[in-house]
């Protein structure tokens, strides 16, 4: 019974915490971070401004939740993407039209992740090192791809000394292009070609660590 009874309580708990971040989510939609308060968070969730307190210490913690949520979202996408393809050339190619796919469906998770790592500074012990799991977790399927590619001969040995770096790398540059097409969309509207952009960045990347 007492089994039974915590279950029940860490499932009202993890409801509780998903209410809060929905809400959260909405808010910031709708009034922008900045402006929106712990109150307006409060009643989205329709909950006490104390009860809210009792889950997260102040506004950027529940940014931070709403982070780990984005984290998760892309590394199921990645995950998916991973299992679409059989070569660690086209499993990375499934990954960078994922995280295209992300940019494009998430804006506001796309957004959340840009700002993660100066959030991780600032965050407390627990939630930094879920953050650091979630962000290592997600370069563990690039890593993996990678080396299946060097396996299996689809990757070049001579270009890829390190599959942790040439993950970075690759998740790198494409987050750049990303943040240029975003930039260069808001000054420009429809004019400017971001998925040619796209496309020309993953044909390039993919390029660069194919084998010979």
């Amino acid at each position: 019974m007492t089994e039974l009874l915590k279950t029940r309580r860490e499932r009202e708990k993890q409801a509780r915490y998903d209410t809060i971040l929905d809400a959260a989510e909405l808010a910031f939609s709708d009034k922008g971070y900045e402006r929106t308060s712990m109150d307006d968070i409060a009643r989205t969730a329709s909950l006490s401004r104390a009860l809210l307190y009792v889950y997260f210490k102040d506004k950027a913690a529940i940014q931070r939740g709403i982070m780990l949520r984005a984290g998760h979202s892309l590394y199921e996408r990645f995950r998916r993407a991973q299992q679409t393809a059989d070569t660690g050339l086209a499993q990375i190619r499934a990954m960078g039209e994922s995280y295209y796919r992300f940019y494009l469906d998430e804006p506001d998770y796309f957004s959340a992740l840009t700002k993660a790592s100066t959030a991780m500074a600032e965050a407390d012990e627990a939630q930094a090192k879920e953050m650091l799991c979630s962000k290592t977790d997600l370069m563990a399927l690039m890593t993996e791809a990678i080396e299946l590619g060097l396996e299996d001969g689809t990757m070049s040995r001579q270009r890829i000394h390190s599959p942790e770096q040439t993950a970075l790398y690759l998740r790198g540059a494409l987050h750049g292009a990303l943040l240029l097409c975003q930039s260069e969309a808001s000054e420009s509207g429809d004019n400017f070609p971001a998925e040619s952009l796209i496309r020309h960045t993953m044909d390039m990347l993919a390029s660069s660590i194919s084998a010979p």
